[in-house]
């Protein structure tokens, strides 16, 4: 690979991390609300969607660190 093409993978690397960071933040906060719900809501409707969402958010974040993984990879290529 020749620096040209690292430079945009590098580019795309902090634009992703960039993306993961606020990804990282709206799970936790949406994690941290989740818990601080009394017991009873949590069973509810809203407390089931509350905890889908931070599901989602931390699958997202997960695979993007994993695209992150791939992307240095095949920077090193």
């Amino acid at each position: 690979m020749n620096d040209k093409r690292r430079v945009v993978i590098r580019k795309g690397l902090a634009l992703l991390s960039e993306a993961r960071e606020l990804l990282e933040q709206a799970r936790d906060e949406e994690q941290e609300a989740f818990e601080n719900i009394p017991e009873g809501l949590k069973e509810s409707e809203r407390g089931q969607r509350m905890e889908e969402a931070a599901d989602a958010l931390d699958n997202a974040v997960s695979s993007m660190e994993d695209i992150e993984s791939e992307l240095e990879q095949a920077m090193e290529s």
